[in-house]
Order: C-alpha cells, then structure tokens, then sequence
C-alpha cells in the first residue's frame, strides 16, 4: 500500500476547499455583489455587467487568487457603482407594467379568474393590454413565456423571408437571453436570437433578421456582407440608430423574471 505523501495530502486538502462563488464590494454606503468567474484564456483581471440582470461579474486567470480578485474588485468600486447607476430601472412583469410589443406600449393587464395564459386584447379606452390568466406568482413567467414565443413567430418569419432572398437555407432558430448581442449565427446557418427584440418596432426585428442570415453568405462584417444586407433590407441606417438610441433601454423589461 503506497503512502501518499505530504505534499499531495496537502493539496488534497486544499484543493477540497471551495472557492466562493461571489464576493462582497463596499463602496461608500452600499454593497455589491460581485460573481467570480474563471476563465481558461484570460489573462489578467476584468469586471463586466451585465445589463439585462444588472450581475456584476469579475472575470480570474487560471492561477489568479481570491486575495487578488477581491482586491481588484474593491479598487474598482466606484466604476461598479457608477455603471449600476446608469443602468435604466429594471421594469417587473407585474399588473399595470407598460411595456412595449414590437414598439407599440401595451399595459399588463393580471386576470386571475380568467381562463388560459396570457393573450392581447384592446380595452374600451383602447389601450392594448397584454392579459395574463392564473395565480399572481405566475404574471412574470407567463408573461415572459408569450413574448419568447411571439419573438420566436416573427424572427422565425423574418429569417426565412431573408433566406429566401438571398438563396441560402437557415438552420434551427433559437430564442435567448443574449446580454451581449442581439443576435448570432453559426457556421453551420444555425441562427439566436434574443427574444428582447419583440419588444422593438418591426423593422428593428427584421433588421437583425436581414443581418444574421446574411452571415451564412458572409462571415464577416466585409463591404461585401454590409452590401448583402442592404439588398434585402430597405431600413439598415433607420434600424441601427433606433439600436444605437434604444437597445440598451430593452434590457430592463422583466429584470426579475425567472431566467430564460
């Protein structure tokens, strides 16, 4: 029977120590909550948020010690801070919220008696309401739920209406939570898309439509690609200013819904 010796006893017993998950940043009066991440290719230290949960996450090196990240996060407090400030006020999906669907403001309407999950109907003042049946506890899920499948009929018919323009043939189509784009395309024509975007006016959606399934042409953001997109969609300039002045704005509807 071989004796295992100190130094591998030793790193046994080290490495059985967890490493948290998240660490604590003060800055003046408030605390935030930092997540840790670890990441294979990263080289030094770096602190993102996220804008549709408003997560702070700092990303570690292979070796970077929890000395080392929570002193980094701690010297960066006021930048947390300052860029939390600047987020738009998360919006719930809750009773009376207005929200906008495909540009347009309808107001959450919760009928609890009411049978089925969630549906749009005009009221007598003629305000466009996006009912929701069953429990209170259930509003925010159901009414995500609806906007994720809604999300997915449009850019599913906006992906295909740009295939067929150009020649090419789309993959599988899926609907995400994406914080850092809005969209993706795969070299195998496999298309994501945020759901975020049935909450734009129409020409947004099918803008970003028009761009990811020009990828499976162009992999690249080349003259050529830019000149394919342009030739199926009449409103590039007029979709990316609306982006530039309104996308971030989208991040904050439903901030406290379950994650998709």
């Amino acid at each position: 029977m071989k004796i295992m010796s100190l130094r591998a006893l030793f790193r046994t017993r080290t490495s059985a120590v967890a490493e948290p998950s998240a660490i604590a940043v003060a800055f003046q009066d408030e605390v935030y909550g930092v997540r840790l991440r670890r990441n294979r290719q990263a080289r030094r230290y770096t602190l993102r948020i996220h804008a549709a949960t408003r997560e702070v996450v700092l990303t570690m090196p292979p070796r970077g010690s929890l000395k080392q990240a929570t002193e980094f996060a701690q010297k960066h407090g006021a930048w947390i801070a300052a860029r939390l400030q600047r987020l738009p006020q998360a919006v719930p999906f809750a009773h009376g919220t207005l929200l906008p669907l495909r540009g347009i403001d309808h107001r959450i309407e919760h009928r609890r008696g009411a049978r089925g999950t969630a549906w749009i109907e005009c009221g007598d003042d003629g305000a466009n309401m996006l009912c929701v049946a069953g429990g209170e506890a259930h509003v925010s899920r159901r009414v995500h739920d609806f906007l994720k499948r809604e999300a997915k009929q449009d850019l599913d018919a906006a992906s295909r209406l740009a295939a067929q323009a150009l020649g090419v043939r789309v993959g599988r189509i899926s609907i995400r939570d994406q914080a850092s784009r809005w969209g993706s395309c795969s070299s195998t024509g496999m298309l994501s898309y945020s759901w975020r975007l049935i909450l734009a006016p129409p020409f947004v959606l099918e803008y970003l439509a028009a761009h990811e399934v020009a990828h499976i042409v162009e992999m690249n953001h080349s003259r050529r690609f830019w000149r394919l997109v342009d030739s199926i969609c009449p409103h590039v300039p007029r979709a990316k200013a609306w982006l530039d002045a309104h996308g971030a704005d989208l991040h904050r509807y439903g901030a406290h819904a379950d994650p998709a």
